[in-house]
């Protein structure tokens, strides 16, 4: 199934927005990806330390992203076959093929790490393109999520169901993988979005749960977005 951009806007000019569960994770995947490609760029091989932090990020993102496609494998697609037997299959074959990517990426680091220092430079560039590529292909992939995928889902399920599948969702990810979410997450948000999401985790979330998570997102915003955010959520001084 494959329906274009045009398309997609088209719908949404006809009806009000519908819950997405991919726009704000896409987000946060982008982020990761497109800092960590850029990180893994201008890394410096010479350097034992920048080298072992860059390197961990790129674990890190490779993790990030094993743990992505085990959510989406379990809720979102299982959704989409309850409802519309074969729609996600062409993204399931994909799903298998980035996990395959992950696995070699994670062993191209593994050489960077082991290399000797006069070997560095062509690891980190071998490094660098892999990367880059295994991100082209994801950047199409959640395209092709965020449009074939949503008109399926829209078409079969109330707003309602949809955000009892993400509630569900973020119910199985432990704490430390959530945090690190929204480190990615929140500060890549518009501010109505930001504004949106963390008024519902205020609402939802003990109050030092909530400030943990201000003190995560802030340092990533600039002075002029955590003063909108501060006006939305009328926060006293923090």
């Amino acid at each position: 199934m494959k329906i274009d951009s045009q398309e997609m806007r088209q719908l949404a000019a006809t009806q009000p927005p519908r819950m997405d569960l991919y726009a704000g994770i896409h987000k946060a995947l982008r982020a990761l990806m497109a800092d960590t490609l850029l990180a893994v760029g201008r890394m410096d091989v010479g350097d034992e330390l920048e080298t072992a932090q860059t390197t961990q990020r790129v674990v890190e993102l490779l993790d990030f992203c094993r743990s992505h496609l085990r959510h989406e494998n379990e809720f979102v697609h299982a959704a989409i076959e309850a409802r519309a037997p074969g729609a996600s299959e062409a993204v399931a074959h994909e799903h298998d093929e980035h996990g395959r990517h992950i696995d070699a990426l994670a062993a191209v680091v593994e050489s960077l790490r082991a290399a000797p220092a006069a070997q560095r430079g062509p690891a980190a560039l071998d490094l660098y393109r892999e990367l880059a590529l295994f991100i082209a292909g994801n950047f199409q992939h959640m395209h092709v999520e965020e449009t074939a995928h949503n008109a399926v889902l829209w078409a079969r399920y109330t707003d309602a169901e949809l955000l009892q599948i993400h509630n569900e969702l973020l119910a199985s990810i432990p704490p430390e993988e959530m945090m690190f979410t929204i480190r990615w997450l929140v500060p890549f948000m518009n501010p109505a979005e930001r504004a949106a999401m963390l008024a519902d985790i205020r609402a939802k979330a003990p109050p030092p749960a909530f400030h943990a998570i201000l003190d995560t997102v802030r340092p990533h915003l600039s002075t002029a977005e955590w003063a909108k955010l501060a006006r939305s959520l009328e926060l006293a001084s923090h």
